[in-house]
């Protein structure tokens, strides 16, 4: 079936929602529009699925998320009974449709006799998390585009580990969506018949309750909180999304008093109107924290992404300018607190192991090392460092210190199996906390760091290729470095060159060894300096990202050092 097969199928169709009726009705002269929307279905992988809100098989509506739906309930008609009847806990952020997508999710599992949990209202992507697990149900349905623009919205599932769900079950999820071809058959029960007969739960306050009071755990020194806490100037802002409810229980609980919420940001707006992304990873997310925070003279500013499970944060320094942090640096911050804590304690595991993506920072490893920690090396997404914390709790091979990716996702306690920003929120403010007793603040504790460990800059860049095109060119790309393999970036010489979809290992020799990870499509290449660049293909998001990690004799030094193999990994992907 042609693309315009299905458009014209849709334009039929009589009980078209009337949005998406007149959506299709303003795309009529708009050809290229209509077959972007509809050339292909959505793409559903091991992460679910994100893209464009609106009309079409390769848009986010109540059809595709009815279908994606359908895929999992199908699944789960094929487990035993009993855990089947566990059913599926549901959340969602705060953009637009999310509560609607939720409940037609909720009315496709009632249909299939699969009771549901949903939350009252908007809950953050880690809660949904705890929720699985909390409740024992078989799986969960987050409904965000995380950090997106405004006109995104996605569809992400869980396995009862409270991980996204891994590739093998994601693999026969995919299978069931594509058997559920026609949309507009699919059948979704009463959401008020499911409400009355139970199948349909409302959940809340008491999750939250329950959430909470794990949260209580990541306080590592209470007493220290209960010192500096009433006074340590902090801004928050859940840039628009689901972290101010638990962002502000969560410091309150621990001890932190003083604190303030960008006002302009504490409340859920699907447009997010104060920032064009809201992201933490960008520096304009902080505009208004920045502003706030010259007035209160605040010593830290955090931000959250609208589903909160990534976060960012900036530093005031001397001179009342704010030096904005990392995603790594606030990783190997964060660390270092947690293990230097442990030792002096005399609590730091003999088989302790931080968990990384293959993409992050070696700064928190050598940090690690110091400590006797071992690190461990997965796959890009954090369903990869769930998997380890789940192998150390059946092995005992390993007790997990951290996790993180250089995303601005961490996880400090395995309660949750996926980025926890409220949690790095709480322990954050404790860093700071600690640095300010001494006179000190995190830019401070982070120098101190480069000074003992080395002085390492790492930065993430990215291409976009929308549209028809975008996923060929990608391809294309990628296939270009398999068979040109780069010999060097800006001159100095690659060592070592990873393929990790056919998990192979080459030296500068030629030599092939096997590396014993799952198939991705990254590449990695070490080079002679210890520099390493990667390449990577989006999960999500229409675009191929590069990663650069390198080091110098100091900071200056290694900013340039970034800046040089920037320049050599345009020269070669142009």
């Amino acid at each position: 079936m042609s693309w315009k097969d299905t458009y014209n199928t849709w334009k039929n169709y009589q009980d078209l929602t009337a949005d998406l009726k007149a959506e299709l009705a303003s795309l009529a002269d708009n050809e290229a529009a209509l077959e972007d929307a509809f050339y292909a279905p959505l793409e559903f992988g091991t992460a679910g699925m994100r893209g464009v809100i609106g009309a079409g098989i390769n848009r986010m509506n109540i059809y595709t998320v009815r279908q994606a739906t359908e895929g999992l309930a199908s699944f789960m008609d094929t487990l035993d009974e009993k855990v089947k009847l566990r059913g599926v806990a549901i959340s969602y952020d705060s953009r637009h449709k999310s509560q609607e997508f939720a409940f037609e999710s909720a009315r496709v599992l009632g249909a299939h006799g699969i009771p549901t949990f949903v939350f009252e209202s908007l809950r953050p992507t880690p809660e949904l998390s705890f929720t699985v697990r909390h409740l024992h149900t078989y799986a969960g349905i987050m409904i965000t585009a995380s950090h997106n623009p405004k006109q995104y919205n996605g569809y992400k599932i869980y396995g009862e580990d409270g991980a996204q769900m891994p590739p093998k079950e994601s693999d026969l999820i995919t299978k069931y969506i594509r058997e559920a071809d026609d949309l507009f058959k699919i059948k979704a029960a009463d959401k008020d018949a499911l409400i009355n007969d139970g199948t349909l739960k409302i959940i809340g306050a008491e999750v939250d309750q329950a959430y909470l009071a794990e949260v209580k755990k990541v306080t590592v020194d209470p007493d220290l909180v209960a010192q500096e806490g009433k006074t340590m100037k902090l801004i928050f802002t859940p840039l628009h999304g689901t972290g101010a409810m638990l962002g502000e229980k969560a410091l309150r609980q621990a001890g932190f008093e003083d604190f303030t919420m960008v006002p302009e940001q504490a409340k859920p707006d699907p447009d997010f109107s104060t920032v064009e992304h809201p992201n933490p990873e960008f520096a304009e997310a902080f505009d208004l924290a920045i502003k706030l925070g010259k007035r209160d003279n605040a010593d830290l500013l955090v931000a959250v992404d609208p589903d909160a499970d990534r976060l960012g944060a900036a530093v005031r320094q001397p001179d009342g300018e704010y030096k904005l942090l990392t995603g790594n640096q606030i990783a190997a911050i964060m660390l270092n607190y947690i293990l230097t804590a442990r030792k002096n304690a005399n609590t730091l595991p003999t088989n302790g192991a931080l968990v990384k993506s293959i993409v992050s920072s070696e700064f928190a490893a050598k940090i690690a090392a110091d400590f006797g920690c071992e690190t461990i090396n997965v796959l890009t997404g954090f369903k990869f460092i769930a998997e380890q914390i789940q192998h150390f709790e059946e092995t005992k091979e390993h007790t997990f210190m951290m996790g993180f990716e250089e995303s601005y996702g961490y996880l400090i306690r395995p309660f949750v199996r996926d980025k926890d920003a409220i949690q790095s929120l709480l322990l954050l403010a404790e860093v700071a906390a600690y640095y300010r007793k001494q006179g000190k603040n995190l830019y401070d504790g982070l120098q101190e760091l480069f000074e003992k460990y080395g002085y390492f800059a790492e930065k993430t860049t990215a291409l976009t290729f929308d549209g028809i095109e975008g996923a060929q060119q990608i391809k294309d790309l990628m296939a270009k470095l398999r068979q040109e393999a780069p010999k060097d970036f800006a001159g100095v010489k690659v060592v070592c060159s990873q393929d990790f979809a056919s998990d192979e290992q080459r030296d500068a020799d030629g030599k092939v060894e096997k590396m014993g990870m799952p198939s991705s499509n990254v590449l990695k290449y070490i080079l002679a300096d210890e520099t390493w660049i990667a390449v990577r293909p989006s999960g999500t998001e229409p675009k191929i990202k590069f990663y650069i990690g390198t080091k110098g004799q100091n900071l200056q030094e290694a900013q340039a050092n970034v800046a040089k193999f920037e320049k050599g990994i345009n020269a070669y992907v142009d």
